[in-house]
């Protein structure tokens, strides 16, 4: 018997989940975790501020799909570069390199990986928020890096495309 077969059925209000600063930026927001759904996805939402961009990496052994709820972003995907706004989503291949870049303050994406196999990353490159707490400070990519390297889930394979644009 598959373990999917016998998990509960999860149901979360707008604000159920673990909050949690994110290193990289941004305040995540916990919807079913690995654990959660038996390894089959992870979902969260990101709260991101304009200006926030990620260095160009992969996710070796997961697709990541970005559902933008507010906002816009700009993703750029195997050297190509597509504007992101509310209600658009854009997903990234396992293995495909790819960045961001948030182009509106207030931004929120929801961000799916399927299967749910890199949540380690994210747990060690975030630190746990209480309710309605601010993000916790700088960002700081050498911890990204650091969890990167000890969890998996994630290869930095280049800086961001975008530190030169205004995008």
């Amino acid at each position: 018997m598959d373990t999917r077969d016998k998990l509960p059925a999860i149901t979360l209000q707008p604000e159920a989940g673990e909050r949690r600063w994110f290193y990289g930026g941004g305040v995540h927001l916990w919807k079913p975790t690995e654990a959660q759904t038996a390894g089959a996805f992870l979902l969260f939402e990101d709260q991101l501020e304009k200006g926030k961009d990620t260095p160009l990496h992969t996710h070796p052994a997961s697709d990541e799909t970005m559902i933008v709820l507010s906002g816009e972003i700009v993703m750029h995907l195997d050297g190509y570069e597509s504007r992101i706004g509310a209600g658009g989503m854009v997903m990234a291949p396992r293995g495909m390199a790819h960045a961001f870049k948030v182009t509106q303050d207030a931004t929120r994406v929801l961000c799916l990986h399927t299967p749910g196999v890199c949540q380690a990353f994210y747990w060690d490159a975030s630190v746990k928020l209480e309710a309605g707490a601010p993000g916790v400070g700088p960002v700081d990519f050498g911890r990204v890096v650091a969890s990167a390297q000890r969890n998996g889930g994630i290869n930095i394979v280049g800086p961001s495309p975008f530190a030169s644009t205004d995008a």
